[in-house]
């Protein structure tokens, strides 16, 4: 697909011809990835946050809500339990924490390894190389860093740079991850305000350009108590993307016929917005991951970075019995070991050929 290709299917009104989209992505992630659901067990380390972003509820400037840390037994606790429920990875996510230093997610990493057989994603937003290369070390798979827009300028508008640094260039960052030997993954906001077709027409091409083996992407959902969420007016036009469940899906099947051999969840935003079918609509758009969620109870509704979030008042038992439901009802399979992403081992084979 090329620039105007994308713009027309974001545009394009909804009925039949939309339907074509639709069957065109699902049949590239049938050849491409199969028909297996992969599961990756979440787990929310921490809504600390030294960001300010715009948009985010766990932003700094937020004190309506109560900060939170999980222990490490209490991650190790998660780990065991997504092993014995059958997952292949665990993610852990969490703010830009200081006190998620690189000690302790390197000995978080390496318990984890020692007990358990899980791949280990990382999603603890802009970090030094060095904190990367320990953590990579200590046995870390795969690292996501949404870039959330390539248009450099909403980018700086919505992501205040922290005190006393410059802007930050997240691009270059996942391209460090790359080269450090991380599984590497990125994605966007879709509709945040001030987002033209235009911009998230090139997004989706630079999802190709950058050769993501994970993309993660999900509607805008304003949080009343941050800057964005608390305006009024000014969002509206011709060229202005809408943060809808039909969007985020369109997205979804654009990013599978522009990355074929990537991993894909279907998001907890999908979910969010259509609790009843959101998630296995992402499904049938093209995706081949859900991420079921097993923080503690007592931190989950905490960890708001946007409200009413799906999931958020599941125990992990449910969470997984839902995925297990819908994945049943769509006729999937359950995704068997670690889940790598094809692009990935394809590049790493590559890469041990040339090197042999």
């Amino acid at each position: 697909m090329d620039h105007q290709d994308i713009v027309h299917w974001l545009k394009c009104p909804s009925g039949p011809n939309l339907d074509s989209l639709k069957e065109r992505a699902d049949q590239v992630r049938r050849e491409h990835v199969g028909d297996a659901v992969h599961l990756r067990g979440l787990v929310e380390l921490s809504n600390i946050c030294a960001r300010n972003c715009l948009y985010c509820g766990i932003r700094r400037d937020n004190h309506s809500i109560a900060r939170y840390r999980i222990t490490a037994p209490e991650v190790l606790e998660c780990a065991h339990k997504a092993a014995d429920f059958g997952f292949g990875s665990l993610v852990l996510q969490g703010g830009e924490d200081p006190g998620l230093t690189k000690d302790f997610i390197s000995d978080l990493i390496t318990l984890i390894k020692a007990e358990t057989k899980l791949a280990i994603t990382l999603s603890l937003g802009e970090r030094e190389p060095s904190e990367w290369l320990a953590w990579r070390e200590a046995g870390a798979d795969r690292y996501l860093l949404r870039f959330e827009t390539s248009n450099r300028e909403l980018f700086d508008r919505i992501h205040p740079p922290l005190d006393g640094h410059a802007g930050c260039d997240r691009i270059s960052m996942l391209k460090t991850l790359q080269s450090i030997g991380y599984e590497t993954g990125s994605g966007v906001m879709i509709g945040v305000p001030g987002q033209t077709y235009e911009d998230l027409a090139r997004d989706i091409a630079l999802f190709a350009e950058l050769e993501l083996d994970m993309i993660g992407v999900g509607p805008y959902i304003p949080h009343p108590q941050t800057p964005l969420g608390a305006q009024q007016g000014g969002q509206e036009g011709d060229e202005q993307v809408p943060g809808t469940l039909e969007m985020g899906l369109r997205v979804i099947a654009l990013a599978r016929i522009v990355c074929p051999g990537a991993n894909i969840p279907s998001t907890t935003a999908l979910a969010t917005l259509d609790r009843k079918a959101g998630r296995e609509m992402g499904l049938c758009w093209g995706a081949n991951v859900v991420m079921p969620n097993l923080t503690p109870l007592k931190y989950r509704q905490l960890y708001e970075i946007y409200p009413s979030k799906a999931a958020s008042t599941e125990t992990a038992e449910e969470s997984r019995d839902a995925a297990f439901r819908q994945i049943e009802h769509l006729g999937r399979s359950l995704g068997q070991g670690r889940g790598d992403s094809p692009h990935h081992l394809q590049n790493k084979t590559a890469t041990i050929r040339k090197e042999g």
